[in-house]
């Protein structure tokens, strides 16, 4: 079994409500040098088999990314 890591990110221009909440409280904290605050996930999976970055992407096309409006990384982490 392979760790695989899938990062997903709304994408740049992407409207990111979540992100300006928390941008908003870290100001409100006093926190102000935070300019921008993106928010997204971390999946992560073990993988069996030949290919498991070929099948976390995959699985990120058809499942665990939305691609209008997120981007994705994959990793191979072990």
């Amino acid at each position: 079994m392979t760790l695989v890591v899938v990062t997903v990110m709304p994408k740049k221009g992407v409207l990111d409500p979540q992100g300006q909440a928390v941008q908003g409280a870290l100001a409100h904290m006093g926190f102000a040098g935070v300019s921008d605050v993106r928010v997204g996930k971390r999946i992560e999976l073990e993988i069996g088999g030949d290919d498991p970055a070929g099948q976390a992407t995959r699985m990120c096309e058809d499942l665990l990314a939305n691609n209008l409006i997120e981007d994705y990384s994959v990793e191979v982490a072990g």
